[in-house]
């Protein structure tokens, strides 16, 4: 029969259990639930569990009724249960109930139990993967560091390096420090700084020969420029030299130290980590380095003519640009660095000044266009005497006017006579030690000189070929060379021809196309003048030591050797000429008149003769040689042709 326990009380509850079945094993029953959801608890929890629930006392109760109650409250877990709820055919089928309750709480659990033994196992085997991915980052890290312990030892090691220095060079120390110390070039230096030192700073090139100041010049200048008020540079102003026979464009532009380059990550090597996530690498060149400061390129005339037209580009735009077929400006990984490099391109708004030792018309037109241009002399004797005694300065040594004016002897470069002076210090000082002597007691002398020119197989540049004998058919001519100007010794020899109108004429092969064109000219100048024909001659020209001749400047040198030697009048040989003729005698304007005077007077030359056209270019403070501007070419026979008494 169906009985209702919700509304008895306990100990009504408990007659009818004693009523209805043995109380010993209702009993069994009911402590092995609360053993069940001991061993589910815990001890410890379902002590706290049971406290919490207000059950403690029914638990402890002998009356199985209040520990059915009790029972209730742990498995639905509500302290408010005071009456066994429920209709139930008797407390068995309660009990049955409450076992279910428990039985599904006891296996959900060992499932929950399996399922958080799994999830631990899987987490350990995660985390152990994951510690060892953390490991292998740090390794690659460590490894792909700059300052690995191997890399900080050669890092040692170079250091310990620097602190071994033997001594300082020569040319650090005997380099001029001042614009005053470049000797000979006032006038250059001059423009130089005005178009340098300026609020408006101009691109420059420089022409001159070798060894006479022009690196020296342009770092001496921006210098000066830093320390004016109006000029752009500021302090920090660099000053970057490159040589252009060193720069090379690459049609691959894998590299390009004067503009910069993009390392593509497959091909071109950019660093690991952005090689890894597929992004290229620029790097910028010296016209970037050179951003707000001077970037100087010594032989720029030798620079390859494709890095000229880039540089051109930059020079337009004051910016390097980069492009690479890698790049995506999408990508998030991309540094911004680079983003800014490929979009916006790299700074590169500096004074260009070039220096070199070929002629303007060598340079590129569009790079002359862009820039002012300024002439150095080469050195006269008395700027090689200065440069040698302000060297003599800087060592502390003594050194007599003799040995001054033999080391000038051997060359016209500023920067080879200091490293001839400095070679012969060094053996006087070795030479000292070995006599005992002290270092105050040096003295350079002849002998040292000597040698050092015997051991460099150094020949004299000042060659004396002027004379104060006359000769027929002999005439010194004045060519250019390097922007050094030199002499030209032209002969001509006269035999009357076997048959009339049959001579024929001999000349260098080497001499050149324009050379040939002056002979054939002298024709009939010499016709017009002396009233001979040159086809009854049998005539042989010669341009001794077989010399190249660039330009028509030669003609007139070569009419006078004509006409010399078919008069068989001698000719002064302290004179020297230079000039082109025409076919009507007169005598046209030439170039290069600073250099020629100066090769003039290097040869012992007292009076030359050059087109009057040219008198504009012609110093007006010369006192050193006799210059004569002429006309035509009688002017000049009248005083070079020694008349037969």
């Amino acid at each position: 029969m169906k009985q209702t326990f919700q509304h008895l009380s306990p100990k009504k509850i408990e007659q009818i259990i004693v009523d209805q079945s043995q109380k010993e094993q209702l009993q069994k029953k009911v402590t092995a639930l609360f053993n069940l959801l001991v061993d589910f608890y815990g001890t410890e929890e379902f002590t706290l569990k049971v406290t919490k629930l207000d059950a403690l006392d029914l638990v402890e109760s002998e009356l199985i009724c209040e520990q059915l109650i009790a029972l209730q409250r742990l498995v639905y877990e509500d302290p408010t249960l005071n009456k066994v709820i429920g209709e139930h055919n008797g407390v068995g089928e309660l009990i049955s109930i409450l076992e279910e309750e428990i039985t599904d709480r006891l296996v959900q659990n060992r499932v929950n139990n399996q399922l958080e033994e799994r999830i631990a196992k899987k987490m350990q085997q995660r985390q152990k993967e994951y510690m060892q991915e953390i490991k292998r980052e740090i390794l690659s890290e460590e490894e792909s560091k700059a300052d690995t312990p191997a890399a900080l030892k050669k890092y040692c090691e170079l250091e310990k390096l620097e602190e071994k220095g033997l001594a300082n060079s020569t040319t650090d120390l005997l380099r001029p420090n001042a614009l005053k110390e470049v000797v000979g070039q006032d006038k250059a230096v001059k423009a130089l700084l005005s178009k340098l030192a300026s609020p408006f700073p101009q691109h420059i090139i420089i022409y001159g020969p070798p060894g006479v100041g022009k690196t020296t010049a342009a770092r001496l200048g921006l210098q000066r420029a830093k320390e004016l008020s109006y000029t752009p540079f500021d302090s920090e102003a660099n000053f970057v030299e490159v040589d252009g026979t060193t720069l090379r464009w690459d049609p691959r532009e894998t590299t390009n130290p004067l503009l910069g380059s993009v390392h593509d990550p497959i091909y071109q090597g950019a660093r690991s980590k952005l090689a890894e996530g597929g992004i290229p690498e620029p790097k910028t060149g010296l016209v970037t380095k050179a951003h707000g400061g001077v970037l100087f390129i010594d032989e720029i005339g030798e620079l390859d003519s494709m890095l000229q037209n880039k540089l051109l580009k930059v020079l337009e735009d004051k910016r390097v640009n980069f492009d690479s077929s890698y790049y995506d400006s999408n990508d998030e990984d991309i540094p911004q660095y680079i983003k800014k490099l490929f979009e916006d391109g790299a700074p590169a708004d500096f004074i260009l000044i070039g220096a070199t030792t070929r002629r303007p018309e060598e340079i590129n037109p569009a790079l002359r266009s862009r820039a002012a241009e300024i002439f150095f002399s080469p050195l006269q004797r008395e700027h090689i005497h200065q440069i040698i005694t302000n060297a003599c300065n800087k060592l502390d040594i003594d050194i007599n006017t003799e040995v001054i004016e033999l080391i000038s002897q051997y060359t016209i470069e500023g920067r080879k006579a200091v490293n001839i002076l400095a070679d012969a210090y060094s053996l006087a000082l070795y030479e000292a030690e070995m006599t005992k002597k002290g270092k105050k007691d040096i003295k350079i002398t002849a002998d040292e000189v000597y040698q050092v020119v015997q051991t460099s197989r150094l020949t004299p540049y000042r060659q004396k070929k002027a004379g104060s004998i006359n000769k027929v058919g002999k005439i010194f001519g004045l060519g250019v060379s390097n922007f050094s100007g030199s002499i030209l010794e032209i002969e001509a020899i006269a035999f009357s021809a076997t048959e009339e109108g049959q001579g024929s004429i001999r000349f260098n092969e080497t001499a050149g196309s324009m050379a040939k064109d002056s002979v054939f000219n002298a024709a009939s100048v010499v016709r017009k003048i002396t009233g001979e024909n040159i086809n009854d001659y049998d005539l042989h020209i010669n341009i001794v030591g077989g010399g190249k001749i660039d330009g028509p400047s030669a003609g007139l040198a070569i009419v006078l050797s004509i006409i010399s030697a078919i008069e068989e009048k001698p000719i002064r040989q302290d004179i020297a000429v230079s000039g082109e003729v025409s076919i009507r005698g007169k005598v046209k304007p030439v170039g290069g008149i600073i250099e020629k005077i100066y090769g003039a007077k290097q040869a012992g030359v007292k009076e030359i003769f050059l087109p009057i056209d040219n008198s504009q270019e012609v110093p007006q403070n010369e006192s050193e040689i006799e210059i004569n501007l002429v006309e035509n070419i009688e002017e000049v026979l009248d005083k070079i042709l020694v008349r037969k008494v």
